[in-house]
């Protein structure tokens, strides 16, 4: 390598603390004297209210009864505030146990929900176990053979419409439909 070339790659810009400007390059920078450089900050003054008398003019009773009104707390706002304190916490409580009521009804109504689940299929069970076991044309024959019944005429006849799966009870006669 050629002992005067100059290595570009670590070049570093810098800012001199003093100076203000950029240096280039890969040299140490001077370090500068800490008793040159302060820099000046502003302090703020902390101003405190005390109710010390002025050495000169004294203060009157009623202006220290109002300062010491003003700096104190009376009775009537702790009771207040403990009054205030009581109700919410008792407000609280009564929600939380309002709420654990109803979650303890919320699980009532779900297992007798299930409950009813299992009951109607159940009873759909037994209702097709038995109308499987019905043979509609042997009763048929029973009743005209053994009873003797006839099968209705086409006058005897009268068809009503019914929503769902309801049916009709005849409390009366029909009349005629002619």
């Amino acid at each position: 390598m050629a002992a005067g070339r100059k290595n570009t790659s670590y070049r570093r810009t810098s800012l001199s603390p003093r100076s203000g400007m950029y240096v280039e390059g890969s040299a140490a920078r001077q370090l500068y004297d800490d008793t040159e450089y302060t820099p000046r900050r502003k302090t703020k003054k902390k101003t405190e209210y005390t109710p010390a008398v002025k050495a000169n003019k004294p203060l009157s009773e009623q202006t220290q009864r109002n300062r010491e009104k003003a700096f104190g707390i009376g009775i009537g706002y702790i009771v207040f505030l403990a009054l205030a304190c009581t109700l919410i916490l008792l407000c609280s409580i009564h929600y939380l146990q309002l709420q654990t009521e109803i979650t303890g009804r919320k699980k009532i109504v779900t297992s007798l929900e299930s409950e009813l689940n299992q009951l109607k299929e159940e009873n759909d069970a037994y209702y097709s176990q038995v109308t499987s076991n019905v043979d509609l044309n042997e009763i048929k024959k029973k009743a005209i053979g053994s009873l003797g019944m006839k099968l209705p005429s086409e006058d005897q006849i009268m068809t009503y419409e019914t929503e769902g799966r309801s049916y009709v009870r005849q409390f009366q006669d029909v009349p005629d439909a002619k």
